[in-house]
């Protein structure tokens, strides 16, 4: 490998996809491809392994996803000059696609009629038909629920439209003209590379092109192995629960951390069956940059430099167990997968931060989510989908720095201008502001929450909601720093009829009724009574903190002019102090949940339900954890083995 050479071709190919990337933002269609901007493209060799991927905009949690699966499928050989091939089946590509909704393209790339490369693009469709407009209910508990789903096939073959494969699109969707717009802007942003690959290939010759492909893969492999090399080896275990969508229905993740030599070796057995609601997420038999996105932001921030290609995940070797809820089988749903992947970034977070001396960040607040309403258009009168926002929460607090206000570190997703809602929609933004009071203490705090509050002006209007969470288990905080606020959802908030609806499944609203959703936030980072008193005063200054709490969580002391007086607050901390400060700060209902399941049971539990019939899985899990909660007392190994042996036989007829 020529370091010069490698180096130049990487920024070359780099900027072949940001100009790709670019064409597709600017010509797509629907708003969460426009504005929220999820969609990508990049490119990838003929084997699969894509060398470049663009980071400017778009979405970037799918480095390095796997196409090869859905190659060898195909066929390489049935691949010819002019063909585009379709798909958004997460279970044929096995995980290519991580959602029905996630419309995927594969263009091949050709010089002088031999196949050298491959593009790859997707937008988020904001509707493909299924039972409720935006294709998303986090309450589906099959995929056949959440609307048309098609296996590769090819959409053009040399140069031709399948109008059959368009019609089945177009009647299929509640808005099929903008879902084609959005496809022929992908189209527009693949032809794009595919022009470039082959100028560089006229200037350089195509075997040296493709020798760049490699050289540039094993470059950032390089560089990641290095940035895994800071990590101490050891193995390191956490877990964490993912909330369902009612109170009763949770999910238990558990990830095992080996770090030797540079690689980094993931067991996530112990994590519960996929769920009969829509959180699954089908990861397939390789390393998914969806589910180790975690490692993935720490190699970039280790070194920013990194080139964005597959060659990152070549160091970490995962294995996430097929039918667990972060490798689905069919026929599982999976709309609302990005709560899953966002529960498994804040377990790796968790073995990274006790890997690590100086620790790295508190939980972030684990919400993602996407706001969608189905009305009339005011402009024209038909009904339209629309994705309305995204709402995130407060960041975690990291370990030499403040988390973000109303934004988690881990979404790439942008906010969708008020002007823009209220001309496309029905709907009113009536407030998005900032939570005085809702950064977690630390000596570095949490992220603020966000509130948004919006009415509906239309006589009826269907609002959905994907991906809420963190509304029952708080985010942690870490050596110290306070647990995470929870998030809440009201109807008609200060009205005779408000209710608290938790988290928003379908909900049906009238002409005036307000939703006012405020996210939860992130854990703080360390022990607030090392807090700078100079941060405090700013916070109390702009607002954000009330002298109250002030006083309460940072034992501030202030003198007759509300001033922070110093000497008196240091003696007043000195009293404070805690000895026996965890390392982790969960929140009551985690702590009372590790009462009766300690984790190593809990992992037990769901490795047992595996041996049982896919059909019953997660009610067995469901059923044992429960009726232990109930129970109050600790469990032991032979308690469950004889609990699944009892609830299985009830399920089935039959003991083992």
């Amino acid at each position: 490998m020529d370091a010069v050479r490698t180096a130049i071709m990487s920024n070359r190919f780099n900027a072949i996809v940001e100009e790709a990337s670019a064409a597709v933002y600017r010509t797509a269609h629907t708003t969460f491809v426009k504005l929220v901007q999820d969609y990508q493209c990049a490119v990838a060799t003929v084997d699969g392994d894509m060398f470049a991927y663009p980071m400017l905009s778009g979405v970037n949690v799918f480095v390095g996803s796997p196409l090869k699966p859905t190659l060898d499928a195909i066929g390489r050989e049935n691949l010819k000059p002019g063909d585009i091939v379709i798909t958004n089946d997460p279970f044929t590509t096995d995980g290519l696609v991580t959602h029905l909704m996630d419309i995927t393209l594969l263009y091949p790339i050709f010089r002088d009629d031999r196949l050298i490369a491959i593009g790859w693009a997707f937008v988020h469709a904001s509707d493909i038909g299924g039972a409720v407009p935006g294709s998303i209910s986090p309450a589906f508990t099959e995929v056949f629920q959440e609307g048309l789903r098609l296996r590769p096939v090819k959409l053009y073959e040399g140069g031709v439209l399948n109008t059959t494969v368009k019609a089945i699109l177009a009647d299929n969707s509640r808005i099929p003209g903008e879902v084609w717009g959005d496809i022929q802007a992908m189209i527009s942003g693949l032809k794009s590379i595919d022009r470039r690959v082959n100028e560089l290939c006229g200037r350089y010759g195509g075997q040296a092109v493709e020798q760049a492909m490699q050289d540039v893969i094993s470059y950032a492999e390089s560089k990641a192995r290095t940035a895994i090399a800071s990590i101490p080896d050891g193995v390191y275990d956490f877990s964490d629960y993912l909330e369902g969508i009612n109170d009763r229905q949770i999910a238990f993740f558990s990830a095992r951390m080996t770090v030797s030599k540079g690689e980094i070796h993931l067991d996530f057995s112990g994590t519960d069956p996929q769920l009969p609601a829509a959180y699954n997420l089908v990861s397939g038999a390789s390393t998914h940059p969806y589910v180790v996105q975690c490692l993935y932001a720490f190699i970039l921030t280790m070194d920013p430099l990194t080139p964005r290609n597959a060659g990152i995940l070549r160091a970490i070797y995962s294995y996430t167990p097929r039918g667990t809820v972060l490798n689905a089988v069919f026929p599982a749903s999976g709309g609302s997968r990005a709560a899953s992947a966002t529960r498994a970034y804040d377990v790796l977070l968790g073995c990274i931060n006790q890997a690590l001396p100086e620790g790295l960040a508190a939980a972030d607040s684990g919400n993602a989510g996407v706001i969608v309403v189905a009305a009339p258009d005011p402009r024209t009168g038909r009904d339209r989908v629309n994705v309305i926002n995204t709402i995130h929460g407060g960041g975690g607090a990291r370990r030499s720095r403040d988390g973000v206000d109303g934004t988690a570190v881990r979404y790439s997703q942008r906010s969708v201008p008020v002007e823009i809602i209220e001309v496309e929609t029905a709907m009113i933004m009536r407030a998005i502001r900032i939570v005085p009071d809702s950064r977690r203490a630390g000596r570095y705090v949490s992220g603020a929450a966000l509130q948004m509050e919006i009415e509906n002006t239309a006589h009826r209007a269907v609002m959905t909601v994907r991906n809420m969470n963190r509304f029952v288990f708080s985010a942690w905080g870490f050596r110290g720093g306070e647990h995470g606020v929870k998030g809440t959802a009201v109807l008609n908030p200060g009205r005779p009829d408000e209710r608290s609806i938790g988290k928003i499944s379908v909900l049906e609203l009238n002409r005036g009724d307000v939703i006012q959703i405020t996210s939860p936030t992130g854990g703080g980072f360390g022990d607030p009574m090392e807090r700078d008193l100079a941060a405090i005063a700013s916070e109390i200054r702009n607002g954000m903190l009330s002298t109250e709490r002030a006083s309460q969580v940072y034992a501030v002391v202030f003198d007759e002019h509300g001033q922070i007086d110093e000497v008196a607050t240091a003696a007043r901390r000195r009293e404070g102090t805690r000895a026996d400060t965890p390392e982790f700060t969960f929140c009551d209902e985690r702590l009372r949940q590790d009462q009766v399941w300690p984790q190593d049971m809990r992992r037990q539990l769901a490795v047992m339900a595996l041996t049982y019939d896919q059909r019953i899985r997660s009610q067995l899990v469901g059923t044992v954890h429960h009726r232990m909660m109930n129970d109050g007392h600790q469990v032991d190994t032979k308690i469950i083995h004889q609990m699944v042996d009892d609830e299985a036989a009830n399920m089935t007829g039959v003991r083992r």
